[in-house]
């Protein structure tokens, strides 16, 4: 007879998910190995093939957690428009700067069945937003919408790679500033 799942399964897969994001992100995906990654996770290497296949199976659940807890945060906060889908993509992005890098860098390794459902989620992000600045700029045409909407996620994609918490602006300060900064960009193009 098959063993059940430990009670705690989940719990350990998210932090074995947590401290193999970090560990991939700073050594980079393509030199990091399993070995390193349990090490990183203080677990055997035997415990972390106990939870994932492989490599790609475990970078896989990363971006596929990561990009489906932002769907939804996303989705919860489309009612706020704009100015609320940039503040909720940002604080979901206050813990998740390993995996955001990842994802920015190491989707495209993924064979391409492993990287359709996780483009597919970058899509759905994509297509909210773009209906956010729709609902703000009616008038714009198809290629400046798109460059709109790709400027923003521009915008908050890299905040990761020169924000130093605690100096500066926190995240929501800084998620004011952009959604000012986009209105007022939005508000001055040309229809």
């Amino acid at each position: 007879m098959a063993r059940g799942l430990a009670r705690d399964h989940d719990a350990k897969r998210a932090v074995l998910r947590k401290g193999a994001a970090r560990y991939f992100a700073q050594h980079g995906y393509d030199r990091a190995s399993m070995t390193g990654a349990a090490r990183n996770c203080g677990v055997s290497k035997a415990l972390i093939y106990h939870y994932y296949d492989g490599k790609e199976a475990l970078l896989f659940d990363i971006l596929n957690t990561h990009l489906s807890d932002l769907v939804d945060v996303v989705e919860t906060a489309r009612p706020g428009g704009m100015d609320g889908l940039i503040h909720a993509i940002l604080m979901a992005y206050a813990d998740a700067d390993a995996e955001h890098k990842l994802q920015l860098d190491a989707l495209a390794t993924l064979p391409p069945d492993m990287q359709a459902p996780l483009i597919a989620l970058q899509r759905r992000l994509v297509t909210i937003m773009t209906d956010a600045v729709r609902a703000r700029r009616p008038d714009l045409d198809a290629d400046r919408l798109r460059a709109a909407t790709m400027s923003i996620f521009g915008i908050l994609n890299w905040f990761y790679m020169w924000n130093r918490p605690g100096k500066g602006l926190s995240r929501a300060e800084y998620a004011d500033l952009v959604a000012d900064f986009v209105r007022g960009g939005l508000d001055s193009i040309p229809a």
